[in-house]
Parts: structure tokens; sequence; C-alpha cells
């Protein structure tokens, strides 16, 4: 028993999923304290303010996080690839200063007067998120294969963390001193990547010496733009929900839905994380041949898809008594909202790995597509759906629009019907193709 689990520490997937189960399951605990201390009310403004640092991510990330790693790894020499990394590095960093006033800005003109005690700490945790550039480093390191230095690293910055979030609310400080121990939060995990980055490659003064290429810098603005408005696209079909219904039905409703969609959310952290593990195998299985590569995606689609439908099945049959026992009462109109949007994770479980092949075969343009169509799709059905059945008509909204982007969008290209039914049909032990069909 003892090497069993032993042998489950060292392994990378435990590790990664691990370390982000237990990191979201803090971030759940949060907001369980936050409504169960606080009300709907103070967890309403807690979601909407981590609403909108949600839509920054996309913003200042450029779309560059598979792209860089492929960049990198297919650079004709080892200055490249460092010059890759770099620039790419350097770019979001001013994004983020860029778009990180913007949203600030937006902030404060957008919502009511009620939120504006909150914009000092608002721009802290702005001002902390521009840290999540290094996570270009984390990836450079999980292809490595050095996985568990970083993801016990992180865990450790992320209990910490924990504990001090539970101080602020326990003193009596507020939400508003969460979102600065947030932007330290970020900020910290940040220079943990780059620093061990550093360690790894034995040379601390890497960062300031290697400057960023015009030539690197076109190449990835331009490979990553569709993969950019993607991920702006789909944080806005993800997350516009929230801000829907703060305008629709008020901050009470808004804390009500945030409260129990975090008990479906949580477990995304699983399809994304491995995701992450699984994306370096991917790649060099479509570098040496097109019929193990396909063979290699069903298998992950069947891990991913058998966890999703376990996952909603429990969640759907335990929402009743699990909502009220969680939140408290004020909250008890969410359970039929978890029930429904908790199917919303099958088609998200896939869509990681989705997202994936679109990168590996070069689809970006695909990708931005399908998010853009599930995003207006989605503003459209809450429009319609949320005056009509309130909660659980921004659920259903949800859930349609998910289901559009994550999957079915495939069976509207000639070119991803072609590899869905390849994905079906390829068997063990067929002659290797080394080319993927067009």
């Amino acid at each position: 028993m003892v090497k069993l689990l032993k042998k489950l520490a060292q392994a990378r997937a435990v590790a990664l999923v691990g370390e982000r189960l237990i990191r979201l399951g803090a971030a759940a605990v949060v907001t369980v304290i936050v409504a169960q201390m606080l009300g709907p009310s103070a967890t309403g403004y807690y979601a909407v303010v981590m609403t909108w640092s949600a839509f920054l991510a996309p913003l200042a990330n450029l779309g560059m996080n598979n792209l860089v790693q492929k960049q990198v790894q297919a650079a004709p020499s080892q200055s490249d690839g460092s010059a890759i990394l770099f620039t790419a590095v350097w770019l979001r960093l001013g994004a983020g200063v860029l778009f990180g006033a913007l949203m600030w800005s937006g902030f404060a003109w957008y919502l009511p007067a009620e939120f504006d005690p909150y914009l000092p700490s608002v721009a802290a945790l702005f001002a902390g998120q521009l840290f999540i550039a290094f996570i270009l480093f984390e990836y450079h390191e999980n292809y490595q294969g050095r996985f568990r230095t970083l993801a016990y690293g992180r865990l450790g910055i992320a209990m910490i963390c924990l504990v001090a979030k539970l101080w602020v609310l326990f003193a009596g400080y507020g939400i508003d001193a969460l979102f600065w121990v947030l932007g330290i939060e970020f900020a910290v995990t940040g220079l943990y990547q780059y620093l061990l980055f550093c360690r790894h490659n034995n040379d601390f003064g890497r960062f300031s010496k290697v400057k960023a290429r015009l030539k690197w810098t076109k190449e990835l603005v331009q490979r990553s733009s569709w993969l950019w408005m993607s991920g702006i696209l789909s944080v806005v079909y993800l997350r516009i929900d929230v801000v829907m219904i703060e305008r629709l039905l008020g901050i009470e409703q808004t804390g009500v839905y945030s409260a129990v969609s975090r008990l479906s959310e949580l477990w995304y952290v699983i399809p994304a994380t491995l995701a992450v593990r699984y994306y370096p195998d991917l790649l060099k299985q479509h570098q040496a041949d097109w019929s193990s590569y396909l063979l290699l995606l069903r298998k992950y689609c069947g891990y991913f898809l058998g966890m999703a439908l376990t996952i909603a099945l429990l969640m759907f049959v335990l929402a009743p008594p699990l909502v009220p026992l969680v939140f408290g009462d004020a909250f008890i109109a969410g359970v039929p909202v978890l029930q429904i949007h908790i199917w919303a994770g099958v088609f998200i479980f896939v869509r990681y790995l989705i997202s994936q092949h679109l990168v590996i075969t070069g689809q970006e343009p695909l990708s931005l597509a399908s998010h853009g169509v599930g995003a207006v799709l989605n503003v459209l059905l809450n429009f319609w759906l949320i005056p009509l059945y309130g909660l659980q008509g921004a659920a259903w909204a949800t859930l349609i629009s998910y289901a559009y982007a994550s999957f079915f969008f495939l069976f509207f290209s000639r070119r991803c019907r072609a590899h869905f039914w390849q994905l079906c049909k390829v068997r063990l032990g067929q002659t290797p193709v080394k080319s993927e069909p067009v």
C-alpha cells in the first residue's frame, strides 16, 4: 500500500491534477465561506469582480500558450527557441499592462456606484495578473517532463494564500481584502515559475539578456491572432451569464447563480490540467504518424468523456441536499440551476482535447469561429431565457451554447468531419499514416 501511494505521488498526471484540484478546491472553499458568512449579495459582488478578472486573462495571454510551446520545439536551434519563448513573455507582459489598464477603466465606468469601494483592490488584482505571462515558462518545463516540482511548488503557494484568504475573511476585512491576496498570489506564482525555469537553465540573468526579435514578434502575433480572438470569445460565452444576470435580475440572484455554478465549474480543472499534461504526447505522436495520433486522441477522449458523465450523474442526484448543505438555505433556488449546469461539463471536458487538436492540425480559425458563434448564441439565449425562466434560463443558455461551441461545431467543418470519422474508424495495428489527410 505504501509503495502504491508513493508511486501515485510521483506520477506526473496525479501531481498536476492533484495540485490543481486542491487549488480550485481552495477557491471553492473561499466562495463557500463568503456565501455562508456574508450572504448572496457579497457573493454576487465577488463573482462580478472575478468575472472581470476572467475577461482580462485571455486579453493578456494573446492566445500564445500552446502555440509558443509548439514553436519553441520546432525552432531550428536552441537560441531561436529561447528567443521565441522570451519574445512571447515580453509581448504578454506588454499586453497585460495595456489591457489591465483598459479593463480597470471599464470596470470603473460600467458598473454601478456600489462597486466604487472595490476599485483599489481590483487594480491590485489586475496588476497581479500581469505575472500570468510567466506561465509560458511552466509550459516549457512541462514539455521537458518537470511536472512535479512545479506542481508541488504551486500547491505550497496556494496553501499559504488560502490561509491568508481565510484569515482576512474571519478577521472581518471582507471581500475587498480577498482581491489584494489574489493579486499577490498571481504575482508570487508567476515569479516562482520564472525562477524555477532559471534554475533548470542555469542562467538567472537570461531574461534581461535575451531581446525580443522583430522576426519572432511578427510571426507569433500573426500565428496567435486566431487563438487570441478565440480565447476572448470563449471567456465571453463562459462568463457572460454572470454579467447579464447582474443586470437583469440583480446582485443577490447573481450571488446564488455564481455560487452553485462554482460546484459545476470546480470539475473543469480535471480536463484543463490533463490537457496540459497530454499535449506534449499528442504533439510528438502527431509528428510521428497520423494513425497513432488518432488512436491516442481517441483514448484520451474516452477518458475525458467517461469522467464527465460520471461527475454529471453524481452531481445531478446529489444537488438537492448538497446546495443547502454547502451554501445555506438562502441558496436553495440554485438546486435546479446546478442540475442543468452540470451537464455542460460533459462538452467542456471534450472541448479541451478538441482545442489541442485544432492547434496541432493548424485549424486555429475554426476555434475562433466556434467560440464566436457560441458567444453570440449565449448572449441571445440569455436575453431570451432569463426574463422567462430566471436563473434556470441562464443555466439552459449555458448548456446549449457550451454544447455547440465545444462539440457540435465540428460537424459544420468538412475537414473536422473527416477527422471525426477517421477517429472513430482507426484501428490498432493498422499501417501507420505518416501525415494528416486534408
